[in-house]
C-alpha cells in the first residue's frame, strides 16, 4: 500500500446546546417578521408619498428580508446531517442566498442612485409628516430587532450577520426621518434626495464586501484569517513529515474551513508511534489547534509513493 488518507474531527460542535439552536432560530424568526412588516409598511408608504428615501430603505430591507430567510434556513439545515447525495450537508445554502441578497442589493443601489441624480435637477414634492412617521415606525422596528437579536448566540457568525443588517436598516431609518425633519422645517426640495444617496452611499460598500466574500468561498478559496503558508509549515514540523504537497485550504460557508494535504514521511515513521500518537495524530492536532481546522484530511506516504501520483498543477 502506497499510503493510507484519514479524515479526523469531521464534528463541529462548539458547546452551544440545542437549545440555544432553536432559541437563536426563533430569535430570527422573529426579526425577519418585524422587518417584513415594516418593509410593507416602507412599500405603501412610497407608493403614497413618492419618497425616494423611502424606496431605497425599502430595497435595503427586502434585501435584509432575503438575508434573514437565508439566516433562518442556515440555522435550520446546520443541525441536518450529511447525506450520501450531499456530503459535505447544506453548509453552502446560506453561501448561495448571502449571494443572491448582494447582488440584489447592488441593483437597488444603482437605481436609486440613477434616480437620485435625476431628481436632483427635477426635484419632486415630497409630503414630511408621512415620510417622518413611516421612518419612525420603521426605527421602532429596527430596534425591537434589534433587541431580540441581542439575546442570542454572540459567537454565531451566522447571528452576527443578521445583526449587522438590521442596524443597517435602522440608519436607514434615521436618514428617512432626517429627510422628514428637514422638508418640515424649511422646505429644502432635495432633502430627500439627498437622505437616499446617502442611504445607497451606506448600503454599497457592504454589499459589495459581502458579494466579494461569496464569490472568495465558492471559488474555494482560503477562509479568511488562514494563511496557507503557516498551515504548510505548521505540518513540515511535524516530527517525521519531511515534504507536504497537494495541500488545499477552503470552507464550506464563512464558519466551516477545512483542508487537504499529502504528507512525505521516511518509511519507519508510516507506522511509529510516540507516545501513542502517530504523525497522522500530532498533524491533526496542530490543525485543530493553531487553525481550528477541525474537518482535515491527511495523506500519509512514502517517498516512493510521491512518483507514481498524476496531480494538477
Amino acid at each position: 500500500m502506497h499510503g493510507y488518507r484519514a479524515g479526523m474531527g469531521t464534528g463541529h460542535g462548539h458547546g452551544h446546546g440545542g437549545h440555544s439552536a432553536t432559541s437563536d432560530r426563533r430569535r430570527l424568526v422573529v426579526a425577519l417578521v418585524v422587518t417584513i412588516l415594516c418593509a410593507v409598511l416602507g412599500a405603501v408608504g412610497t407608493v403614497l408619498t413618492g419618497s425616494l428615501a423611502l424606496l431605497a430603505d425599502l430595497g435595503h430591507l427586502l434585501t435584509d428580508a432575503g438575508a434573514l430567510v437565508g439566516a433562518v434556513i442556515a440555522a435550520a439545515v446546520a443541525t441536518r446531517p450529511v447525506s450520501a447525495r450531499r456530503t459535505f450537508g447544506l453548509g453552502r445554502v446560506e453561501v448561495l442566498v448571502a449571494g443572491i441578497n448582494a447582488a440584489a442589493l447592488i441593483a437597488v443601489v444603482v437605481w436609486v442612485a440613477v434616480e437620485g441624480v435625476s431628481r436632483l435637477f427635477e426635484p419632486t414634492e415630497i409630503p414630511g409628516l408621512p415620510l417622518l412617521v413611516i421612518g419612525g415606525v420603521g426605527l421602532v422596528g429596527n430596534v425591537v430587532s434589534l433587541l431580540v437579536l441581542a439575546g442570542g448566540d454572540r459567537g454565531n457568525m451566522n447571528m452576527r450577520g443578521a445583526m449587522l443588517h438590521v442596524l443597517g436598516d435602522a440608519l436607514g431609518s434615521v436618514g428617512v426621518m432626517a429627510a422628514a425633519l428637514v422638508l418640515l422645517t424649511t422646505g429644502w426640495p432635495y432633502a430627500d434626495t439627498v437622505a437616499s444617496l446617502f442611504i445607497a452611499v451606506l448600503i454599497l460598500p457592504r454589499a459589495v464586501t459581502l458579494l466579494r466574500e461569496v464569490w472568495h468561498v465558492l471559488l474555494e478559496g482560503a477562509p479568511a484569517g488562514i494563511e496557507v503558508a503557516a498551515v504548510r509549515d505548521t505540518l513540515l514540523g511535524v516530527p517525521g513529515v519531511q515534504e507536504v504537497h497537494d495541500l488545499h485550504v477552503w470552507a464550506i460557508n464563512d464558519r466551516t474551513p477545512s483542508m487537504s494535504a499529502h504528507l512525505v514521511v521516511d518509511e519507519w515513521t508510516v507506522d511509529a508511534t510516540d507516545c501513542g500518537a502517530t504523525v497522522l495524530d500530532r498533524a491533526g492536532a496542530a490543525l485543530r489547534e493553531r487553525f481550528g481546522l477541525t474537518h482535515s484530511t491527511l495523506q500519509v506516504e512514502r517517498h516512493a509513493h510521491v512518483g507514481h501520483e498524476h496531480t494538477c498543477d
